[in-house]
């Protein structure tokens, strides 16, 4: 069965986006006194990345849905940030005071560690942030080569009351995540070794996350950032060079500040961890939701096409999703959250929608005409007999054989899945989602695809296929269901 699904032109509806001007990297998420807020990569003058003007862009909201805009938390007004305020993460300290790590970009183009605070703690909307004179608390350190020394985590607190903060860093040459220790939040020590480091290969890491999940089968339940003890693991996740978002699990030490990954095997570079997405999405941070118990990840899903200057905007921010630990004990869960069925509750031109589709056939999911749609679907998978068998070179590369193997080609058991923002009848533009089953030895693969090569009719846009091979049982379930937000 293939839908075509035609949800109309313009800004994103859901996607969290300013109003105008550039955005990337999602900053310091947090709940705070009963409203979620949001901080962001942000130049405030126009539509491109503008190293030496970004900002910390603030909105706030109630729902993770619905946001209002503030004025910025931080500008570069100050030695320690004269050329950016750089990415960083928030941290509510013991009395309810929120506080911001964050790099700086100083007068001679150094990247640092900087600290703001919430003027006043009990302003419901935080507007106004003050930074110490003491800045910057952790200066570029001598062995860090590059000048590539950014993007702090959000802070967390060990069993001996002292708060800890990674920062990755370029260490003569290798990639690494430098852990510093503080009993003030201003004055920092570097631990000897670094929490994770990678191979000469790797030698530039960014936006690093380290996180607590419960381990517990089944438990879907987020933890606070500090938390620690039996039944738990961290996630440590970490950005490559590529722009992929990776993630190992394992268990974290708060006395040595180490990290012991479940699956050795998969090595030190974090291009062969798991990743959140096998998709166009860079620079996540997570946050723990005290109000819903829950891990929550942001995402940035940058531009393609050089930025924004014709229509006055560019980036926009993935929904967020809700996290947790699958019962392997080594990969992620993830959804979008519960908050987005807020937007259909009076299910206003909802559709309802079961046929059958001829093989190479395509039927329109009709009614869709707003600029917005979440779509379910279930795809019966009743006869397998037809699967090609996989080659075994595909097995790591998954995303060369959704090129090789695009929608347009037909195959043993698929394409079969959704072409979305399509073009009237012909069909000229859309991007395709799609699945294929393969066998492999006694078993079946299933490839999960989205194929971009006609997404856009405008030059100079990149156009390329992503992929993964899924963890589903298709021959026991004999279907396969996809949920997909158009916005």
């Amino acid at each position: 069965m293939n839908g075509v699904v035609h949800p109309g032109n313009g800004r994103t509806a859901y996607h969290f986006q300013p109003a105008k001007y550039w955005q990337n990297d999602p900053n310091g998420p947090l709940y705070h006194n009963g409203l979620y807020h949001f901080f962001y990569q942000y130049n405030p003058h126009g539509p491109t990345w503008d190293v030496g003007k970004l900002s910390w862009g603030h909105s706030v909201s109630g729902d993770l849905v619905n946001w209002a805009a503030l004025e910025n938390a931080l500008d570069p007004t100050a030695p320690f940030d004269a050329n950016g305020c750089w990415s960083g993460s928030a941290t509510v300290l013991p009395g309810g005071r929120p506080a911001i790590l964050y790099t700086g970009i100083d007068a001679d183009k150094v990247q640092v560690q900087n600290v703001a605070f919430a003027k006043d703690p009990s302003d419901p909307l935080l507007r106004e942030w003050e930074k110490p004179s003491c800045n910057p608390v952790i200066p570029i350190p001598a062995d860090v080569t590059g000048n590539n020394f950014r993007d702090p985590t959000e802070a967390w607190r060990g069993r001996d009351g002292l708060w800890r903060v990674g920062v990755v860093a370029e260490v003569n040459g290798v990639g690494s995540l430098l852990v510093y220790r503080s009993a003030d939040f201003l004055r920092w020590e570097r631990n000897a070794a670094p929490l994770h480091a990678s191979s000469q290969d790797v030698p530039v890491l960014e936006c690093p996350d380290l996180f607590p999940v419960t381990a517990a089968s089944g438990a879907s339940e987020g933890l606070e950032t500090s938390a620690s003890g039996a039944g738990l693991r961290h996630v440590l996740k970490l950005t490559d060079f590529a722009k992929e978002d990776h993630y190992m699990v394992g268990l974290y030490d708060d006395a040595a500040d180490t990290f012991t990954p479940a699956e050795p095997e998969r090595g030190d570079d974090p291009g062969n961890w798991r990743r959140f997405d096998h998709g166009h999405l860079y620079a996540s941070k997570s946050f723990y939701d005290a109000r819903k118990k829950r891990r929550v990840l942001w995402a940035w899903v940058d531009e393609t096409d050089g930025g924004g200057v014709g229509r006055g905007w560019a980036g926009i921010q993935a929904f967020p999703r809700a996290m947790w630990l699958d019962g392997d004990g080594k990969r992620l869960v993830q959804w979008p959250v519960e908050e987005i069925e807020t937007l259909r509750r009076n299910r206003v031109g909802g559709v309802e929608w079961v046929t059958e589709v001829e093989a190479g056939g395509r039927k329109e999911i009709a009614g869709i005409v707003s600029s917005q749609a979440d779509v379910d679907v279930v795809f019966e998978v009743p006869n397998l007999e037809e699967a090609e068998t996989l080659d075994p070179k595909w097995l790591v590369d998954p995303r060369g054989l959704c090129a090789e193997k695009g929608a347009s080609v037909h195959g043993g058991v698929g394409p079969f899945g959704l072409l979305v923002m399509a073009s009237g009848g012909d069909l000229e533009e859309h991007t395709a989602v799609f699945f294929r089953v393969f066998r492999h030895l006694d078993t079946y693969k299933v490839l999960m695809c989205t194929d971009l090569t006609k997404s856009s009719r405008k030059e100079g846009v990149l156009k390329t296929s992503y992929g993964a091979f899924l963890d589903v049982d298709v021959e026991k379930n004999k279907f396969i269901s996809l949920r997909t937000l158009v916005s």
